[in-house]
């Protein structure tokens, strides 16, 4: 994540008054037309829009709390806190209706803890909300009853995607499984009349 105190050149204590002469400053500084040389020109535009993008986060209250929250988070380093990390961050922004951020950040977890059950379900879950992945849903959902044959949620899942993708024996197979793992779970009984499965 990029410091947008350190982009600006001021301290986080910066008052906005502080924020926006430093941008102002390194505008002028900065600004392309000040440059002939092609390479020259493209590096200043670059770190324009660098500053540009630090001085607009910065000077709205809300995005600069925002970035102060993140700013103080530790820094993930083992490639199992980059996943806990992305997975603990995609939830959110599921919520918030932001699919193909969550998404990006659930790729993250799954990649840097591919032994991760859990994320690879949370995967699943999320790319039944695009329509064009069911496929890579299935596969997600999949690896997902791999690594934790225990779970009825995940057999549950996959029965839904599969049920969406008209492989309904595949549905029914996966759907028997959840009832057989968690046979006192109501939710399992509705989603087989839901999805026209029938309870075995």
């Amino acid at each position: 994540m990029s410091d947008y105190y350190e982009t600006l050149g001021v301290p986080a204590s910066a008052s906005s008054a502080q924020i926006k002469q430093a941008y102002l400053r390194l505008a002028r500084e900065r600004h392309p037309d000040r440059f002939s040389d092609p390479a020259d020109k493209q590096r200043a535009e670059k770190a324009l829009q660098e500053i540009t993008e630090a001085f607009n986060a910065l000077i709205s209250p809300g995005s600069r709390e925002k970035h102060d929250q993140e700013r103080q988070r530790p820094t993930p380093r083992t490639p199992e806190e980059i996943a806990r990390d992305a997975f603990e961050r995609a939830q959110p922004l599921l919520e918030q209706g932001s699919v193909d951020d969550a998404l990006t950040l659930l790729r993250t977890a799954v990649h840097h803890a591919p032994g991760q059950a859990a994320y690879h379900a949370a995967l699943g879950r999320a790319l039944l909300r695009v329509g064009s992945a069911a496929r890579e849903a299935v596969q997600a959902l999949e690896r997902a009853t791999q690594l934790a044959p225990q779970s009825a949620q995940a057999f549950a899942d996959l029965a839904v995607v599969l049920a969406r993708q008209g492989m309904r024996l595949r549905a029914q197979k996966a759907l028997e499984t959840a009832l057989h793992l968690a046979p006192r779970d109501a939710r399992l009984a509705r989603l087989a009349a839901e999805l026209g499965l029938g309870q075995p």
